[in-house]
């Protein structure tokens, strides 16, 4: 990640930019929205070396701050993230001119319940919100992307298995649109359980998603793959079709033990079937640092994996299973929580990594 000049402390300041409040937003004579302008007028006025405060831009939902930031005055005084690295500055992205060719992003993790589909849904919607065309990709038999967007699997006459199975279909007979402009969704229903069998006496069966996403691939920036709970065929192929690979993880001691395998097998399709993969980060989940134990598996990982766990951490909160309810990404549904924050934030950062390389 590049960085822009040295700041407090001998850390390394990735940009400046003010700490204001959402009040002090919300009475600001500019008439830019928080998350569509490219810079602020009051960003100017930094010197070097001084931190932007993520959740200072949305009123923050006091018991989901808690979560994050019990010590909220050691966290804005000294810039250090709930990683325990100094919090870089991730810029707000400005509008592009040109979309594509899509980056691809498999949302993986062979354990259950760690918030691959939430992450999906909500990476998405504020990708979206940047300006940025977005596909998420239902890649579990059981459906729940499609749930969490307001589809119901089960009327649906065409899904993700018939674009993998069926020749001459296109992707547009497929293609759903969603709620939140710029993002399409390819839905999914329990017939997919059905390719995992189907697909082991296909010729290149690892490819076969990576084939039926080429066509659409000038049509978007970014493309998401949700990723059902194993590291079965349909995981692979998922895999072979990816640029990237984001792992999202529940800080709890269970979901770090299958960390392992998981990076293992993503090693193995680099070498054999997917040279381009990269492990693009490992996404902290379901955080309390009110508990020693989430902070310890944070510390954990962050020790194990360094510079690829993403400084965005998202906590728990009551707010995303109302959002699964509801059927809309959290940006949405509570767009002023800090759930929406830190969403946006890792949409920020996931940008960042991108254009740093």
């Amino acid at each position: 990640m590049t960085v822009h000049g040295p700041g407090p402390s001998g850390l390394e300041a990735v940009g400046s930019v003010a700490v204001h409040t959402f009040e002090a937003r919300r009475t600001a004579t500019h008439t830019e929205t928080p998350h569509t302008h490219a810079m602020a007028p009051y960003e100017e006025d930094l010197q070097d070396g001084q931190f932007y405060d993520p959740d200072a831009e949305y009123e923050p939902d006091p018991e989901y701050a808690a979560t994050l930031a019990p010590d909220a005055a050691r966290q804005r005084r000294e810039r250090v993230g709930p990683t325990g690295r100094p919090l870089p500055y991730f810029p707000i992205p400005g509008p592009i001119a040109e979309h594509g060719p899509a980056q691809i992003i498999a949302m993986c993790n062979q354990k259950g319940g760690v918030g691959k589909t939430t992450s999906t849904i909500n990476l998405g919607a504020a990708l979206a919100e940047y300006g940025r065309r977005v596909l998420l990709v239902d890649f579990d038999p059981q459906g729940a992307l499609s749930v969490g967007l307001g589809v119901n699997p089960m009327e649906l006459d065409l899904t993700v298995y018939n674009l993998l199975m069926e020749r001459g279909l296109a992707a547009d007979d497929v293609l759903l649109k969603t709620a939140v402009p710029g993002m399409d969704l390819l839905p999914s229903n329990i017939d997919l359980s059905a390719a995992e069998v189907q697909l082991v006496s296909e010729v290149a069966r690892e490819s076969t998603l990576q084939r039926a996403l080429k066509p659409l691939m000038g049509d978007y920036d970014y493309i998401i793959i949700d990723c059902q709970p194993s590291l079965g065929l349909l995981t692979v192929n998922a895999l072979t079709a990816a640029h990237r690979v984001i792992v999202p993880l529940e800080c709890e001691f269970f979901a770090l033990r299958g960390v392992a395998l998981l990076t293992e097998t993503i090693e193995k399709v680099r070498e054999r079937l997917n040279p381009d993969l990269e492990l693009d980060g490992i996404l902290a989940t379901m955080y309390d640092s009110r508990t020693v134990h989430s902070r310890e598996v944070l510390a954990r990982v962050v020790e194990a994996f360094d510079d690829h766990v993403f400084h965005t951490v998202i906590g728990r909160t009551v707010r995303f299973p109302e959002t699964t309810v509801a059927g809309e990404p959290i940006t949405t549904y509570a767009s002023n929580s800090v759930g929406a924050a830190a969403y946006r934030q890792l949409a920020r950062e996931v940008l960042a990594r991108c254009h740093a390389e």
